[in-house]
């Protein structure tokens, strides 16, 4: 029996908001095993979902830039240490700087990045100008760089907190009009608002349907139903989940009466040209990935 030490105890709750009491059993019926006490306690309705992403506790802002014709996109985190930083006007520009200069660099590590050149100067000396002005531990944590012949839209919510791409792609070359862009960016926003797990339900990997139907089937029967209910009881939840978690099926934020895919079809028809999305970026300050 491994030893469940009260450090580990505390980063279970943390990950999933279930109390210690919960989180200490689970580990402990687990043997340890962090991933199987999320699914014990998933399974006895203590964790919560809204607080299975973990979060650390860092300040900074979400950048992102895309080139004019859309093909190419960037999204970037820069850490700081106080939010004071993290809203100065330089901070920020700074922070745009670095995004765009990911438009013209196809880059794989931050020190790369960090060797770009920028009117001459590389982005490193950019970067210890801004580290000498505010005297801070600021730093690039993450970014990607997304090339596509398609098109992508970008979204920054208030605040600079999250910020996310979503990459679109044609089955013939098109002309995107103004409200069609307006459309696409609202899907981005879409992402920012409902923090989908997946694009649509053909993209739900096998073993992810198995095991919700596994956890739904035995929160049923643990409420008292039968099998043979617990089974349809199970497929039902297992529809929300669809609607909850599938980008392409959610309810769209901006108008009730519509899901995401409605939206897509209204584009495809103003179009002529059927409408994928391929891939979505969603960065949240301070995240656990």
């Amino acid at each position: 029996m491994a030893e469940i030490t009260t450090k580990m105890v505390v980063e279970l709750r943390e990950k999933t908001g279930a109390g210690m009491g919960d989180c200490k059993k689970a580990l402990q019926e687990a043997d340890g095993d962090f991933q199987l006490a999320i699914e014990i306690l998933r399974k006895k309705g203590a964790a919560s979902a809204e607080k299975r992403a973990g979060r650390e506790a860092k300040e900074g802002i979400i950048a992102t830039a895309v080139t004019e014709d859309g093909k190419i996109g960037a999204i970037v985190e820069i850490n700081c240490e106080t939010d004071f930083v993290a809203r100065n006007e330089f901070f920020v520009k700074h922070a745009e700087v670095v995004a765009k200069t990911l438009l013209d660099n196809d880059v794989n590590t931050v020190e790369e990045l960090l060797q770009s050149k920028v009117n001459g100067e590389t982005l490193q000396d950019l970067h210890n100008e801004i580290l000498a002005k505010f005297q801070e531990n600021i730093k690039i944590r993450r970014f990607k760089r997304i090339k596509t012949d398609g098109y992508i839209a970008h979204y920054v919510h208030a605040g600079s907190k999250l910020g996310v791409l979503v990459v679109y792609e044609f089955d013939k070359p098109v002309q995107l009009g103004n409200e069609e862009k307006h459309s696409l960016r609202d899907i981005a926003m879409q992402v920012a608002a409902m923090n989908p797990m997946f694009i649509d339900k053909d993209s739900v990997p096998k073993d992810v349907i198995e095991k919700e139907i596994e956890i739904y089937k035995e929160q049923a029967i643990n409420e008292g139903k039968k099998p043979e209910i617990a089974e349809k009881i199970a497929q039902g939840r297992l529809s929300k989940f669809f609607t909850e978690q599938c980008l392409t099926e959610q309810t769209f934020i901006k108008d009730g009466s519509l899901s995401v895919r409605d939206v897509l079809n209204k584009v495809e028809n103003s179009l002529g040209a059927k409408v994928k999305i391929s891939q979505f970026v969603r960065y949240y300050l301070g995240e656990v990935e």
